[in-house]
């Protein structure tokens, strides 16, 4: 029965005369305990079989059919999200050493060019760190292009930029190169000095591969069939790559493996961990500069993973005394800022007698969350996360000291008072630069980029990305409600509209969640997000739990056996919207991708008839298929979010009951689009390729279910700035016209 508040619900525009593609079942059984489950489209993994690959082109072939009608639409979103942006553009430079460095983006073309001009060293403070003038159409006097991405793209079906790294003297880059989508990036380091490309390149690399301070060291990190980082190595620049010395070599499976010069450019970070705890180790760089073929130098491990702590671990100079700085969750789960002495720190203490030895700076808040820390020569400045926003707060050093000394603790001070939602971060930090790059965002304001004089407690404005087309922030309004799940828990969510909305009208909606990993869904800016906020649809977030937007147990209450409280946050969020007058409630869409498109597989299941459509971007829609197969890229590092269904008998149960291919039912779907990629190595294409399907097979309704699939992209989808507007131009179209809105 309708609303009486809901007017006369318009019709989607579909080619109803499209017929889909027949998918044949193959039936394979899995077997788990005791528990059989019949799969009839598991024969889509086979990614190297013609018959496959034919499928697939064919289901991309039903979908532009079945949205042939909406051609005008896309093409109007298209043209809408490249007027309102400035297409050749650049960075605020960002000073290195004796250099400015920034990225041009150029009308007409796909990719940045990342450019240099020299730095001036006058002794003025404001003076040597104000960054220059650059015009967006002109070169300046001494500009340098370092990498144009458009010349190492071309000719290449695909094309993303892994790293990117200078070393502080300006003489050596490394970068990176995946041409398939597959995220297996090839290494180069080039001579700044000369133009040309070194011999020392590393194939089938993770992306994050950087040069030592010093420029002799190549560090990279291999990634094993799975697609999971497991050993680091380091590369002396000039030698054979079969003499580079191995660093680490990680044979848990669980465990993701990272590394990273520390602040104080003295010690290399090597961490292995996943999202429950993690162990870090410092390796001195004086001790790798001294290794010879053969000869890995040792890292010291500052917590043991048996203590089962996450943490982070940064050595700093105090006074000449060495100290280490952690921060960490050991009975503080939203975070604590300790100071231990190095030696202490690294010589491999029990937890218990750690503590004993520490210094609190930060202490543990149960509303503030402590994420990470960078410092220079005077402050530390902290990410942090309070009433759901991210925050940056700073202490100076000498406050820190005091408190070494038995001084007060150090309340963080905050440079920013802004919107009632908004984020902050800090964007660039270095030992030796008196300015914090900051930047500030918002659902209606564009991004801005500051440089802060923590000493001075001054913002200076560098840039606001600017929006073409007469936008005007004031003319968009975005605020905070909240709405009651099951048990209670109130769950917030964030509502962008235009600000002469006239809310006692009901009008469309489209619901975005994500909800895993402790990743938050935080306030930010989209040009793309206008095109349907300007069609008069509210845009609704839901901060369901599994994110981290209200600290780490709001993470905690949605992974394992609690992750079920994701999918019932957010139908409860659709709940409280189809109640408010703002909100035609035969008119919600839902959006999310990843595993915002597990949250949309399972919340289609559960609720089908609260939505009037359903874009799921890269879905996790198979998670008990993948996560029981540790051969499959990722799956063993899953078992931390999500539970090990091989070993766990209830795990596997729980994941069962919410799976959504597992819990496809005989019920009328609305429609719903999977979008994905052929080489996607995060979330396999053969998850969503297999769930449509079995939608087809059980829906009771005439709803379209659709698969569009990018034959030469990854987890991000087509590469280049074009090819990536017209994925979200299809994408919104479909969006808005299972809302009615076909113009």
């Amino acid at each position: 029965m309708t609303s009486p508040r809901s007017r006369e619900t318009p019709r989607p525009t579909w080619n109803t005369d499209a017929v889909p593609p027949e998918t044949r079942k193959a039936p394979t059984t899995r077997s788990m305990h005791g528990h059989d489950v019949v799969d009839d489209y598991e024969w889509l993994r086979a990614k190297d079989d013609p018959q496959v690959i034919e499928h697939l082109e064919r289901e991309n072939a039903y979908a532009e059919s079945v949205t042939s009608g909406l051609g005008t639409l896309r093409s109007s979103i298209f043209g809408e999200i490249r007027s309102r942006t400035q297409e050749t553009d650049l960075s605020v430079p960002n000073r290195l050493g004796d250099w400015w460095y920034f990225r041009r983006t150029v009308e007409g073309k796909n990719y940045a060019s990342f450019c240099r001009v020299p730095a001036l060293n006058t002794g003025d403070l404001r003076a040597d760190w104000t960054p220059p003038e650059v015009p967006a159409d002109a070169a300046l006097d001494g500009e340098e292009v370092l990498l144009d991405c458009n010349e190492l793209a071309e000719g290449l079906p695909f094309f993303a930029l892994g790293s990117f790294h200078v070393t502080e003297d300006g003489r050596l880059l490394t970068y990176s190169v995946d041409d398939s989508g597959d995220e297996r990036f090839d290494q180069y380091v080039k001579d700044l000095t000369t133009g040309s490309l070194l011999p020392d390149v590393v194939e089938g690399v993770f992306a994050g591969g950087f040069l030592t301070p010093k420029g002799s060291h190549l560090v990279y990190t291999l990634v094993d069939d799975s697609w999971r980082p497991y050993e680091l190595r380091s590369h002396r620049l000039g030698t054979p790559v079969d003499q580079d010395l191995v660093l680490h070599h990680e044979e848990d499976v669980a465990l993701w493996l990272g590394a990273e010069t520390t602040a104080d450019e003295k010690h290399l970070c090597i961490d292995v961990g996943c999202s429950e705890y993690n162990e870090t180790r410092l390796l001195a760089l004086a001790d790798l500069e001294a290794a010879g073929p053969g000869r890995a130098p040792v890292s010291h491990v500052v917590i043991p993973r048996e203590e089962r702590v996450l943490y982070s671990a940064e050595p700093i100079e105090l006074d000449g005394r060495p100290y280490v700085l952690l921060c960490h969750d050991h009975q503080a789960p939203n975070g604590e800022l300790t100071a231990v002495d190095y030696d202490s720190a690294l010589s491999g203490l029990s937890m218990d007698e750690l503590r004993s030895t520490w210094t609190v700076v930060v202490p543990a808040s149960s509303t503030r969350r402590l994420n990470g820390f960078h410092f220079n020569q005077t402050h530390l400045a902290a990410s942090l996360r309070e009433d759901g926003l991210e925050k940056a707060g700073f202490i100076s050093l000498d406050a820190i000291r005091e408190t070494l000394e038995g001084g007060d603790l150090p309340e963080p001070f905050e440079p920013f008072s802004g919107e009632e939602l908004y984020t902050a971060k800090i964007t660039a930090m270095a030992l030796r630069s008196p300015v914090v790059g900051l930047g500030y965002i918002s659902y209606v304001t564009p991004w801005r980029q500051y440089d802060y004089f923590p000493g001075l407690d001054e913002l200076e404005l560098r840039k606001q990305t600017p929006v073409l087309g007469g936008f005007r922030s004031e003319d968009y309004v975005a605020h905070r409600e909240w709405a009651q799940a099951p048990d209670g828990t109130m769950v917030p969510l964030s509502v962008i509209h235009r600000a002469d909305a006239d809310l006692q009208t009901p009008h469309p909606v489209i619901q975005y969640g994500y909800g895993s990993y402790e990743a938050s869904s935080n306030p930010g800016f989209s040009v793309s997000r206008l095109s349907l906020l300007d069609r008069g649809v509210v845009y609704v977030v839901a901060h369901v739990r599994g994110g981290g937007e209200l600290g780490r147990d709001w993470y905690l209450q949605g992974k394992k056996l609690q992750k079920i409280n994701t999918f019932t946050d957010f139908v409860a969020v659709t709940d409280h919207v189809a109640t408010q007058p703002w909100a035609d409630e035969s008119r919600i869409a839902a959006y999310g991708g990843s595993a915002g498109g597990l949250l949309m597989g399972a919340i289609v299941n559960m609720a089908p008839e609260k939505y009037c459509g359903v874009l799921a971007a890269v879905p996790f829609v198979d998670p008990v298929t993948s996560i029981s197969d540790p051969d499959l890229p990722l799956s063993a590092l899953e078992w931390e979010e999500w539970g090990n269904p091989i070993e766990d008998k209830e795990v596997y149960e729980y994941m069962t009951s919410y799976a959504p291919y597992e819990n496809v039912r005989s019920v009328a779907y609305p429609p719903i689009a999977a979008v994905t990629s052929l080489n996607d190595t995060r979330v396999l294409y053969v998850e969503p390729a297999k769930w449509v399907p079995k939608l087809r097979e059980h829906t009771t309704g005439t709803a379209p279910i659709l698969l569009r699939i990018e034959m030469d992209g990854g987890h991000g989808g087509g590469s280049g700035r074009y090819r990536q507007w017209e994925d979200t131009a299809w994408e919104y179209a479909f969006l808005l016209n299972c809302l009615g809105i076909d113009s």
